[in-house]
């Protein structure tokens, strides 16, 4: 009987590292609150809550290692109030089924930095959201009980990602004939992870032996450019000229009081108002380097949300 794998959470990532498994005939499963539309008929289904721990354990029974890659609205009074709750249903449903666990994770744990990030900086304790993720990788860390590899990236882009600073607003926008907008600087040199290339390190953490548990992994990504220069290289893809729209601060603030996600913006500035730049050196030691360069992750991505002919 082979093993089974279940993937909670059929968002981007998930569908990647499915589609990955489902390829080469991994068992796979799949759990969140309901079943994706999008979801292929053979691929069996779990209805789950993260935050029910009774549902929770009932999803994870039966699987030898558990895919993560789950999101809640974008608040810190959510984060603050869930991620914990979920992580602690995670851990104790993985170490009811001896189930190992692949987590995909975000950066926000480091804080404000001016260095390349590294899996070996502190973890903050300052902002809502950046705290949130601080602590739960904090509850992973210290429990003994289950094998836990997180995977961390930084804002990603991909086909048919809307949910990104350059997805529904960005890239999507230039495929069908508008101009872009952006809530944070465009010239600023900022790191973007190609979905396909998340889901294809999900699939390596999964095969990889324990050894490559109890610690972070920070996702690869091709040479740093600037968000203009990626959206630029958007425009190019799909025949047109970029037109970019780029809020102000103050833009921003005046309507964050009607948009709550612009409002979220705030404590997250140090992601925007210097280099970011992410440090991937030991995953390339130990894993692969050879990830999607920008311009043809963005013409897939371009064609992706390009109007039917």
């Amino acid at each position: 009987m082979s093993e089974e794998i279940l993937m909670l959470g059929y968002g981007p990532v998930g569908k990647a590292t499915v589609a990955l498994l489902r390829a080469r005939g991994s068992k796979v499963r799949v759990a969140q609150r309901s079943r994706p539309a999008d979801l292929p008929a053979d691929v069996p289904f779990t209805s789950c809550d993260v935050l029910d721990a009774a549902l929770v354990r009932a999803a994870v029974a039966g699987a030898s290692q558990v895919a993560v890659a789950i999101g809640f609205a974008y608040t810190g009074k959510v984060w603050q109030r869930d991620w914990p709750i979920a992580m602690r249903h995670l851990l104790d449903a993985c170490a009811d089924a001896g189930a190992r666990m692949v987590f995909f994770d975000n950066l926000y744990m480091y804080g404000a930095q001016t260095a390349a990030l590294t899996e070996d900086m502190p973890l903050t304790r300052k902002g809502k959201k950046p705290a949130a993720r601080a602590a739960i990788t904090r509850m992973w860390m210290g429990d003994s009980r289950v094998k836990v590899a997180a995977l961390r990236a930084p804002d990603f882009y991909g086909p048919g990602v809307t949910l990104s600073h350059i997805g529904e607003t960005g890239l999507a926008a230039i495929a069908r004939g508008k101009a872009a907008m952006l809530a944070v600087s465009a010239d600023q040199p900022h790191d973007y992870a190609y979905v396909p290339d998340i889901g294809r390190a999900m699939v390596t953490l999964l095969d990889a032996g324990d050894d490559a548990f109890g610690q972070a992994w920070h996702v690869p990504c091709a040479p740093t450019l600037t968000s203009r220069q990626i959206l630029a290289m958007g425009a190019e893809a799909a025949g047109v000229k970029l037109r970019l729209r780029v809020f102000s601060p103050l833009t921003r603030r005046l309507l964050g009081l009607f948009v709550p996600f612009l409002r979220e913006l705030d404590e997250m500035q140090f992601q925007w108002d210097r280099p970011y730049r992410v440090d991937a050196s030991k995953w390339r030691r130990r894993f692969w380097s050879d990830v999607t360069p920008y311009r043809e992750g963005v013409a897939a991505t371009i064609a992706s949300f390009a109007p039917a002919a």
